[in-house]
């Protein structure tokens, strides 16, 4: 039987991969990668990320028999008429090529694994694309899961603070969601996969945000402040960080005013 870990690296920093996942890493055949921020073909976007991937790798693996195969990944559109259809034929798109990969690139005991930004549990598709994989029986799969510190620890460590007030809870959404917060659960919201800085369009002007972009990386960026005093200030520095990368990861929280 193949199996396949799923290998959760953190955001970017390599010193905060987990033991767990060190031990996982050592007897791993083939790393397979794949990703949608590569889809432009950008060798300076492929150098990035795969390149951490690489690092991560040469620096805690006590051997060399390893090695990365790229998988070429489906594209997937970006403002489709059924969003929730989309993403699913677009996972099951990402299925086909792990599945071929699976195949092709290791032996039926052979060992394979796929780093994940953060923590796989947390706005990754893999699970999802294994789960599938698994489903199908084309190829018998053992699937092993090893946590990651995950973005929004990375990004209220970096900027210092708790992530809610005392006895409050923690929204956890995307920026595509963003507006359908529901009543209760704005006081503190952690917001990924915001492409399009929603929080311009549902923040008052009083909300405090901390946002930060490729998190534990030296290319780390961090601004913090009222929606009023640095929104624009966030919009304008998120466009330039991505137009000199080619990628960008961000993250965010954005808390309402603090009740008297």
């Amino acid at each position: 039987m193949r199996v396949l870990k799923v290998i959760g690296i953190g955001p970017g920093d390599p010193r905060q991969i987990t033991v767990e996942a060190v031990e996982a890493l050592q007897d791993v055949e083939v790393f397979f990668a794949l990703d949608k921020e590569a889809r432009s073909g950008s060798s300076q976007v492929n150098q990035s990320l795969v390149g951490a991937r690489r690092e991560i790798c040469r620096r805690y693996i006590g051997h060399d028999n390893w090695r990365f195969v790229e998988i070429d990944d489906p594209p997937r559109s970006a403002h489709p008429p059924d969003y929730a259809a989309e993403v699913v034929r677009w996972h099951q798109a990402r299925a086909d090529r792990l599945e071929q990969a699976l195949l092709a690139e290791i032996a039926e005991s052979g060992i394979a694994a796929v780093l994940v930004w953060g923590d796989p549990a947390l706005y990754d598709s893999t699970l999802r694309v294994t789960s599938e994989i698994r489903r199908r029986g084309v190829v018998e799969l053992a699937v092993e899961v090893i946590p990651g510190v995950t973005s929004a620890s990375a990004l209220t460590a970096a900027h210092q603070i708790l992530a809610n007030r005392i006895g409050e809870p923690i929204h956890i959404t995307t920026g595509r969601r963003l507006a359908d917060t529901p009543a209760g659960a704005a006081g503190n919201q952690i917001v990924m996969l915001d492409a399009d800085c929603a929080f311009r369009h549902t923040a008052a002007p009083t909300d405090h945000i901390w946002w930060g972009a490729y998190l534990g990386t030296p290319d780390q960026i961090l601004i913090e402040g009222t929606v009023a005093d640095v929104g624009e200030r966030i919009v304008q520095t998120r466009a330039a960080a991505r137009q000199r990368h080619g990628w960008i990861m961000d993250i965010y929280l954005l808390r309402t005013r603090e009740l008297p």
